[in-house]
């Protein structure tokens, strides 16, 4: 009977002991205990952000509509040019309003010049339809350069205040709330390196898709001016 009533004791005493609270933390936690300049920084990374998703998919769009190419587009123009309606591919090319239309509209223009003046009008029209095509896709490489120097920015002024205190209180600074300075710091480097990852990676996709587009320029000028040498 003694030992049960031990073996009952030492449960409920076990019951008793007090539970260690888990510490949560989320990220508006992160985001709002930065202090000032981590909240300037965090802000301003949420620009950046906003600015690279706009500039991603607005440009993205414009590739894709860019790229779309009728496959008997050049049969037509061959067939226009062989009866000598001019007008005709002219009219077909201003119906599609591609970067491949704009340059075989070019060449079209041209007709009856030597070939090389063809040639050449074809290459300089073909540079200004890549510029419209990589419009503001710069400013990804910058943001995605950019983004997490100013997030390690804010990690140092973090570091810089957090230390600054420590020095301050002469060593009796709390330890729970110098670490949670520190860490709070490292935000600004998380949010800057998610920026940067996202801004280098929509870089990278753009450039990928304006050169398939620039291929097909190319390709279509080669069959354009293979089109003029054609014995009549």
């Amino acid at each position: 009977m003694l030992n049960f009533l031990i073996q009952e004791g030492a449960e409920v005493a076990q019951n008793l002991e007090p539970v260690a609270e888990e510490k949560t933390l989320s990220i508006m936690d992160l985001l709002m205990t930065g202090g000032i300049a981590g909240q300037i920084i965090i802000g301003v990374l949420f620009i950046l952000l906003g600015v690279t998703l706009y500039i991603y998919f607005e440009r993205l769009f414009a590739i894709k509509a860019a790229s779309k190419m009728d496959v008997n587009f050049m049969k037509q123009i061959h067939d226009h040019v062989a009866k000598g309606n001019i007008q005709g591919a002219k009219l077909l090319c201003a119906q599609n309003n591609t970067p491949v239309s704009h340059l075989t509209e070019k060449g079209l223009s041209r007709i009856g010049s030597p070939l090389e003046d063809i040639n050449t009008a074809i290459e300089n029209a073909g540079r200004l339809e890549v510029y419209n095509l990589e419009k503001n896709v710069s400013v990804l490489a910058t943001i995605a350069g950019a983004a997490p120097m100013i997030g390690f920015l804010g990690t140092v002024i973090g570091m810089v205040l957090a230390f600054h205190e420590l020095a301050t209180s002469s060593g009796q600074a709390e330890m729970g709330g110098l670490a949670e300075g520190i860490y709070t710091a490292m935000t600004t480097t998380v949010a800057g390196l998610i920026v940067g990852i996202i801004a280098y990676m929509g870089y990278n996709h753009l450039v990928v898709r304006t050169d398939k587009v620039v291929h097909q320029m190319e390709a279509t000028a080669v069959d354009f001016l293979d089109m003029l040498n054609e014995p009549s």
